[in-house]
């Protein structure tokens, strides 16, 4: 079985690899929760957070698969298993049944608001170790910070 070799050391790749390993987590939870929400809306706003929430859905199923393919380039395996995700995740989960729209979109608004805050963080770490990867998280960073602008222009 052939391994792939890191470019880079020790230290760097681990600040690296858990830097990935969060941001696919939070991108496999939040596009898990924003399908939720999705499924389950309700109110008079429903076609237009129905349709948006399918646009959060896409930008974290296409930053995760980024995220995955990164750390596999960089010698790490990335653990997106659910175990691994439910054990893992720091992204608050939406209520069983019907959801309120203004609800909905609240709460999005407050789960980008948080997962932005740890993709900065590892904008931070990964600057001196990775500048690859680093301008990974930041493309994302910025894709998920013109998704909380549009949701919370909604509340």
């Amino acid at each position: 079985m052939a391994a792939i070799k890191s470019p880079l050391g020790d230290a760097a790749l681990k600040a690296t690899g858990d830097a990935l390993q969060g941001a696919l987590v939070d991108l496999i939870d939040l596009s898990l929760v924003a399908k939720q929400a999705h499924w389950n809306l309700t109110g008079r706003n429903f076609k237009v957070v129905h349709e948006h929430l399918d646009e959060i859905v896409a930008l974290a199923r296409a930053g995760q698969d980024d995220v995955a393919e990164r750390a596999v380039a960089i010698g790490v395996n990335p653990d997106g298993r659910v175990r691994t995700v439910a054990d893992r995740t720091a992204v608050p989960q939406p209520e069983a049944g019907y959801l309120a729209d203004d609800k909905v979109v609240a709460a999005i608004t407050d789960t980008l608001a948080q997962i932005i805050g740890r993709f900065r963080e590892r904008v931070a770490a990964t600057d001196e170790p990775d500048p690859i990867t680093q301008d990974l998280l930041i493309g994302i960073t910025r894709e998920l910070e013109k998704q909380h602008w549009m949701f919370q222009a909604q509340t």
